[in-house]
């Protein structure tokens, strides 16, 4: 059994249960997003190497929070001599005078691709930097974010969050490691792994959502919820941190091909419109969203 959508018309569905998707009835569209991903204990020290060299990086600007610098320098020890530059000017919703600076400091340094290594903001910073220069991502995300997984941008000017849609942002690699993740706090580790939940919300009632999206957000949702309360419990199990990171990447996957609904839409909308810290709001804002969704 398979979470098929039952249309009369593209983009007037509904979701239903079908074992078979030839049956009258079945309509969706599919477009897989394009990239590579890595996944593994230790993967972000032993891999970044050969995933640059796959890309022919050789000059990077390096992207990462003040908080993670040191972390994002050590885990790129082997590759230092290809940091042409750094830039720890992240702010969550990447607001457009700081993608303006780093997109200033990729020019100085002379860059030729990204490296994020951090969050969502992060991640968003590196994206904003792709949208103007063309330059290839590599994401090393750190928390729960699904960022990394997604075509979307984000910039915030004056108060007001603006999005949108571009294969240019998507990162080229993703680097998954769950040892990055094992120093997240209980709290963090419970709003990041909301958000990621959120994705899955979205995969089920987005406009473009489809069966594939439905089947990577039920996927998600499993793994999440059983691996949330274990990183909370203990932070340093790194199989469930595992299993959390995992389930992060199947909800972003999840997203990205289904699009944004609803609930992003007001956690966007609120962000950027009074700098609340994104993983709680969409913490706070999903059980309303997921309550409204379920009534239709």
């Amino acid at each position: 059994m398979i979470r098929s959508v039952r249309c009369t018309e593209p983009r007037s569905c509904e979701l239903a249960w079908a074992s078979d998707v030839s049956q009258p009835g079945v309509y969706f569209t599919y477009e897989a997003m394009p990239g590579r991903v890595v996944f593994g204990v230790g993967a972000a020290r032993t891999r970044i190497a050969e995933e640059l060299d796959r890309l022919g990086a050789r000059r990077l600007l390096l992207l990462a929070g003040e908080r993670e610098e040191s972390r994002a320098r050590d885990i790129t020890r082997e590759v230092a001599d290809r940091v042409a530059g750094v830039f720890s000017g992240v702010r969550p919703h990447v607001p457009i005078e700081v993608a303006d600076q780093a997109c200033a400091r990729a020019a100085s340094a002379g860059a030729d691709a990204l490296l994020s290594v951090g969050g969502g903001s992060t991640t968003g910073t590196a994206k904003a930097v792709a949208l103007t220069t063309g330059l290839p991502v590599v994401a090393v995300p750190t928390t729960y974010a699904g960022s990394e997984m997604t075509p979307v941008w984000g910039l915030t000017a004056g108060g007001r969050k603006t999005t949108g849609t571009d294969r240019a942002v998507l990162p080229r690699v993703v680097i998954y490691d769950p040892e990055l993740t094992a120093s997240l706090p209980p709290g963090l580790s419970a709003v990041s792994g909301l958000n990621a939940m959120a994705h899955c919300v979205e995969a089920f009632w987005a406009p473009g959502r489809n069966p594939i999206s439905s089947l990577l957000g039920e996927a998600a949702i499993r793994a999440l919820k059983t691996a949330l309360p274990l990183v909370v419990a203990d932070g340093a199990d790194i199989g469930a941190r595992s299993d959390a990171l995992y389930g992060a990447y199947l909800a972003g996957s999840a997203f990205a091909v289904a699009g944004s609904g609803l609930h992003h839409k007001i956690c966007h909308v609120l962000g950027g419109a009074f700098d609340l810290p994104h993983a709680e709001t969409h913490a706070v804002v999903l059980p309303y969203v997921l309550a409204f969704n379920a009534a239709s």
